[in-house]
């Protein structure tokens, strides 16, 4: 078990760590989009902004703490990079929005699970709160709009090996 645990904290070091060097070779304003994907990949998801500004999502979910939204102005430069795993971010998240408007404020969750018997769904993000490690949950109704949400300690970090 021990074993396990200290893979995964290497994993994760190794992620930040990398993130970290990566942000560093990118500007706001200088940038290109060529830059963002030569640094960053492929996105796992694309949104199209009015005006043709495009936000790339890079999540770092389900074994990290952050999720990055990196903003493509019709220029063609990166406008903004922004890590959105953080309590203003989770604020926005109010009852009523949908799934897909979820997705688009916070990007892919670590964790999705299903409770038939009470009709609902959960999503988790994985978090650092500048002292602990937390999850974020958002509770969806039958129709996929937020019920409820909550900030729980992280599982593994109060009893590792947990998911």
């Amino acid at each position: 078990m021990r074993h396990w645990l200290i893979a995964v904290i290497v994993a994760v070091a190794a992620v930040v760590g990398c993130d970290r060097k990566r942000i560093e070779k990118l500007e706001e304003g200088v940038s290109t989009e060529a830059d963002v994907r030569g640094q960053f990949g492929e996105p796992a998801a694309v949104y199209h902004e009015a005006g043709g500004v495009r936000t790339f999502e890079y999540a770092r979910q389900p074994e990290g703490q952050t999720n990055y939204m990196i903003t493509i102005g019709t220029d063609g430069k990166m406008s903004a990079l922004r890590q959105v795993l953080k309590a203003t971010e989770f604020a926005k998240v109010t009852a009523g929005l949908d799934k897909a408007q979820v997705r688009r404020l916070l990007g892919r969750p670590a964790l999705t699970q299903r409770y038939e018997l009470k009709k609902e769904e959960a999503w988790d993000w994985r978090w650092h709160d500048g002292v602990q490690s937390k999850m974020f949950v958002v509770t969806f109704d039958t129709d996929g709009r937020v019920t409820g949400t909550s900030v729980i300690d992280d599982p593994k970090a109060v009893m590792p090996g947990t998911r």
